[in-house]
């Protein structure tokens, strides 16, 4: 059969989520551990509207940070700190003890730092003097 097979470029997001399944059964399979959770926390305006937050999931022990965004006006005013700490605290509660982070070097390594992160890795990408930051800390 491995002869009949083909092998084509895709940006399915069904066959993503398929394979993203797969993995995530045999990752369970192997640590006998099923305890991925998405986390998250937002800020909103008076009326609802949310303006930004901080995203990621919870798995094995570790806090994985997706996604943060702030818009301009709200950078530097505390909310970050606020976010990431209500996110962190919340997987503490879930028994992780790490929490693990990707950004890039033009976005926002120096915050992390400024919260107790420490990069573990650096890799430079096509944009000159630009890189891949990648971050940790013990929660």
């Amino acid at each position: 059969m491995t002869g009949d097979l083909k092998i084509k470029l895709s940006h399915s997001q069904q066959a993503k989520a398929w394979a993203a399944e797969a993995l995530y059964r045999h990752n369970t399979e192997a640590t006998g551990i099923d305890d991925r959770a998405p986390i998250g926390a937002e800020v909103c305006d008076p009326a609802g509207k949310i303006l930004g937050g901080l995203w990621g999931r919870t798995e094995l022990g570790l806090l994985f940070l997706d996604m943060f965004f702030l818009p301009h006006c709200l950078r530097g005013s505390g909310y970050g700190a606020r976010l990431l700490a209500v996110v962190e605290e919340e997987a503490k509660r879930r028994c992780c003890h790490r929490a693990v982070v990707e950004t890039s070097s033009f976005q926002a390594p120096g915050f992390y730092a400024n919260q107790g992160y420490e990069e573990f890795g650096r890799i430079d990408f096509g944009v000159a003097a630009h890189s891949r930051i990648f971050l940790s800390k013990h929660l």
